[in-house]
């Protein structure tokens, strides 16, 4: 019998999270942008890197 591996199931949350985090805040600036806004994207930066 297996034991569960908790911490990876964890960090794969934690990941769906920050991915639907930062393509929320993309969709914003997008339609800050289409309004007529000047706004530059800020670059979000990640734990690992990418």
């Amino acid at each position: 019998m297996f034991k569960p591996n908790y911490s990876f199931e964890k960090r794969q949350k934690e990941l769906a999270k920050q991915k639907k985090k930062e393509e929320k805040q993309k969709r914003k600036l997008e339609k800050k942008n289409d309004s007529g806004g000047q706004a530059v994207p800020e670059q979000v930066k990640t734990e690992d890197g990418s």
